[in-house]
């Protein structure tokens, strides 16, 4: 089977496949933004520390040095978290998408953000554990509960898991999870106290041990999510066509899913439920790539860490001397921005 076969056709003037020099040109400039992006979540914070400190502090570690330990041991750490998180919901949130070819999926609108929260708020708050070693089992737990539960719920009836029903089942499930954590919270002090910056998505705080902890799960799913493109374009022609192709669509979508399960565990574990990230990306990617997920993948993992780190320095910036958390920044521009593009762009049908 050539691989043109499996390309869904053109189906609007912004999802006409751009020429393929063109989208790795693509790839190689948001390489260097993201790049760009990461040098200066290192050199602003509240201290300023200046360029040359700051390579100091990355060639000639000084443990005397009170710059040094800032960069080595708060803002590396923070900005690596900020990545491996915005990759993961870049790629959760395309995943996710192209395997229920709704455009309004995304880890945090079917639950999966919320589930792994849940989840880890029990784990701190009932049985004690505060180690990210801990808790991450608990998040992936939790995330993988939520999808089998929207599922579940989604399949009741005649007509089965439609996209419309999962949808309808994973904002339900959201919003329920939401209120059960928030409860949890308000009736325990101490787990309230230590994560009522985690709930709503922060970066703020984050060790090197929780990023070496989450890195392998990330970068092993980033990798297999990164090798669907071929068979999310099958899913992306209709079931029926998918299965005339060749493809065994239940097991398709239950890898796909798997792989989203772990992506969102980790990056919830990381910086707690982030929305509209996992939303919006894959969105502003089709908007380059048209509708190929071969191409939809790598741009989302690359435009998600580079909106995460743009967020993450504003809510630095505009708070002084505080600073808003993540994800409230992410919220804030996500919310209208998203609006702003099914104004302008009329959103791809999957």
């Amino acid at each position: 089977m050539s691989p043109t076969a499996l390309r869904p056709p053109a189906r609007a003037s912004s999802e006409v496949p751009a020429p393929r020099r063109r989208l790795v040109l693509g790839l190689l400039g948001l390489a260097g933004a993201l790049a760009a992006v990461s040098a200066l979540s290192v050199l602003v914070g509240g201290r300023w520390i200046g360029a040359e400190v700051v390579i100091d502090a990355v060639l000639r570690f000084d443990p005397t040095s009170s710059d040094h330990e800032v960069v080595a041991n708060l803002r590396i750490p923070r900005t690596a978290a900020g990545l491996l998180a915005g990759a993961a919901l870049g790629l959760a949130g395309a995943l996710m998408q192209g395997v229920t070819r709704n455009p309004l999926a995304d880890p945090g609108l079917l639950g999966f953000n919320a589930g792994a929260a849940f989840a880890v708020v029990c784990a701190v708050g009932f049985l004690s554990i505060t180690a990210v070693t801990g808790y991450i089992w608990f998040a992936f737990a939790g995330a993988a509960a939520v999808g089998v539960v929207v599922y579940a719920i989604a399949a009741l009836g005649r007509e089965g898991a439609t996209p419309v029903k999962i949808a309808l089942a994973g904002a339900a499930v959201n919003a329920a999870l939401t209120a059960v954590t928030t409860a949890v919270l308000l009736m325990d002090a101490a787990t309230f106290d230590q994560h009522r910056f985690w709930t709503v998505g922060s970066l703020t705080g984050r060790r090197m041990e929780l990023v070496a902890q989450v890195a392998p799960f990330i970068a092993v799913a980033a990798v297999l999510a990164l090798c669907t493109g071929r068979l999310l374009d099958a899913l992306a022609l209709g079931d029926d066509a998918a299965r005339g192709l060749g493809q065994r669509v239940g097991r398709v979508r239950l890898a796909c899913g798997a792989i989203a399960v772990v992506l969102c565990g980790a990056a919830t574990a990381t910086a707690g439920p982030i929305w509209f990230v996992g939303l919006v990306v894959p969105h502003l990617a089709r908007l380059v790539t048209g509708p190929d997920y071969r191409w939809i993948l790598p741009y989302s993992m690359l435009i998600a860490p580079t909106l995460l780190l743009v967020s993450d320095i504003l809510g630095r910036v505009v708070a002084r001397p505080g600073e808003l958390q993540v994800g409230i920044v992410t919220s804030l521009i996500g919310a209208p921005f998203f609006i702003l593009l099914i104004r302008r762009y009329r959103l791809a049908r999957l």
